[in-house]
């Protein structure tokens, strides 16, 4: 990213939640590149001695905490800060976690589970999840957005219209996000970082992992967008295309039924073909495979399915 003056941020400048009022660690000019250090989602509760205990006796006042805020030059209301996504400096660790209470089949797995894993930070091959099955590996930065022109303090966990928890894992290197400003400066912060996850993040984690990434923030005026928007640099999917898929789906006039229907019926499929127990199925569907609407057009009844790449037991 050249041209531009650089910037870094460590990973004790952190905050939870969005509040205008947070002052700006940092003020760049349109154009600046920033190398930030992120911490986890569980801001390091979780390490890699963990157990399923520490997941129990997790504090959620701590939770994704994120690196910021960041003030742009110049930005204003109805503008917007353009975010080009550079490379990822992975660390190696990661965990994915059954939370009782949080994800899509939480009624069905109310039990804490825990997956540590350990993957080559600098290869970045596929990490294994057990000895039959290994995910590939693709950076990205869960939440990341800016500051909400209403005051006070807003919770980090949904996503909202200036960004957020989106959990895009398009988001990855050379994607590029444009995010809208409500405040003056933008005030944009960034963390939840993720080795890989599948679309929908169905059990509510991903590979959380701690790592630094380097990103440069534009500034587009008057762009005036009602939420995020983002391109992607080719094709999204590639890491997992080359076995194909095996895909199961949900049928009905309720779209979250219809997904849950779908994600139940590939855990039981990989229970009964792949000897999983159902809350490990349940966490490597969260981490690799995708959730899709299929359909949503022929009233009464919406297909969603759920792909789940065969290159994972290759």
């Amino acid at each position: 990213m050249p041209n531009s003056t650089r910037h870094t941020i460590h990973r004790h400048h952190h905050h939870f939640g969005w509040d205008n009022a947070i002052p700006p660690i940092l003020t760049v000019a349109p154009g600046d590149t920033v190398s930030i250090d992120c911490r986890d989602s569980s801001d390091g509760q979780l390490t890699p001695t963990s157990t399923v205990a520490d997941v129990a006796a997790l504090d959620f006042g701590r939770i994704n905490p994120v690196v910021g805020p960041i003030r742009i030059d110049g930005a204003e209301p109805g503008d917007a800060i353009m975010v080009t996504i550079g490379d990822f400096t992975p660390s190696g660790f990661g965990w994915t976690a059954n939370i009782p209470g949080f994800g899509l089949l939480a009624d069905q797995f109310i039990e804490p589970a825990l997956k540590i894993w350990s993957y080559d930070r600098v290869a970045m091959t596929p990490a294994a999840f057990s000895s039959s099955a290994r995910v590939p590996l693709k950076p990205f930065a869960g939440t990341i957005g800016l500051a909400l022109a209403e005051p006070g303090l807003h919770s980090i966990v949904p996503p909202r219209r200036t960004g957020g928890n989106l959990d895009i894992r398009d988001l990855s290197t050379g994607a590029v996000l444009y995010l809208p400003v409500e405040v003056a400066g933008g005030l944009f912060s960034i963390g939840d970082t993720h080795a890989a996850q599948g679309d929908g993040e169905i059990c509510g984690t991903a590979i959380e992992s701690p790592m630094a990434l380097t990103l440069k923030l534009d500034l587009v005026k008057g762009a005036n967008l009602a939420t995020p928007r983002f391109t992607t640099p080719g094709p999204v999917t590639r890491h997992l295309d080359a076995d194909g898929y095996e895909a199961t789906t949900g049928i009905g006039p309720d779209l979250i039924a219809a997904a849950r229907e779908a994600v139940s019926r590939m855990i039981d499929l990989l229970v009964r073909d792949h000897g999983l127990a159902a809350v490990d199925a349940y966490m490597l569907c969260s981490v690799c495979g995708d959730l899709r609407i299929s359909e949503i057009v022929d009233v009464p009844n919406w297909t969603v399915s759920f792909y789940f790449p065969r290159i994972v037991f290759r």
